[in-house]
């Protein structure tokens, strides 16, 4: 067993939810608009997401089964047509509160958000193939939930100090200040990356066909 191996798994789930995106954008919009109670509730949700994609990355890093393209191209396409109704809803928010994403059901808006997140395994692949190649003789089966339990612990971690960020006065103060700017910039990052998941899937589908 080889300690270096579970470092390496936990920073790398730390560095996945520390990159900027847009979950790590609603999250700073909610902790503005509503306190750090309700940008802890999206994480919270947030975190099954991650959670699950990881479980998949280190499957397929391991070997062990991966699962057909097809299946991803659906999921995608599913994933594609959720990030544009969050952008949608997000350009057209008015002024106040409730106009960030998953204002009114955080804890709902993280779990789906994570689950529906069309980066989410590639990146999690990237991220933990990078960090964890110099151990890869002690990357097998019988050490998979270990490695989710130690990317577990770098999720928290990373967690915890986003929540701690997105809740500081100045932080605040500017996504208040800005607040309807910066939901509706949210917004169209939203739909772009909804729109490449869908040509994306689309493009896997027809390539098939």
């Amino acid at each position: 067993m080889s300690y270096g191996l579970y470092l390496m798994t936990a920073l790398a789930g730390a560095l996945y939810v520390l990159m900027p995106g847009p979950a790590f954008l609603a999250l700073f919009s909610l902790a503005a608009a509503h306190g750090r109670p309700a940008g802890a509730r999206f994480v919270g949700g947030h975190l099954v997401g991650d959670l699950f994609w990881s479980a998949l990355a280190l499957a397929a890093i391991i070997g062990v089964n991966q699962l057909g393209p097809t299946l991803f191209d659906l999921l995608g396409i599913g994933c594609g047509l959720y990030l544009c109704y969050l952008g949608i809803k997000a350009i057209r928010a008015r002024d106040g509160g409730d106009g960030a994403v998953g204002a009114r059901r955080p804890l709902m808006t993280g779990i789906l958000f994570g689950l529906t997140n069309p980066k989410a395994y590639p990146v999690s692949v990237s991220m933990f193939t990078a960090l964890t190649a110099s151990y890869a003789s002690g990357l097998t089966w019988d050490a998979a939930p270990q490695l989710l339990a130690a990317a577990l612990v770098g999720f928290i971690l990373a967690d915890i100090i986003l929540i701690w960020a997105a809740g500081l006065a100045p932080v605040r103060r500017m996504f208040q200040r800005h607040g309807r700017i910066i939901t509706r910039v949210t917004g169209v990052l939203f739909v772009a990356f909804g729109a490449k998941s869908l040509l994306d899937a689309g493009r896997g589908i027809a390539s098939r066909h």
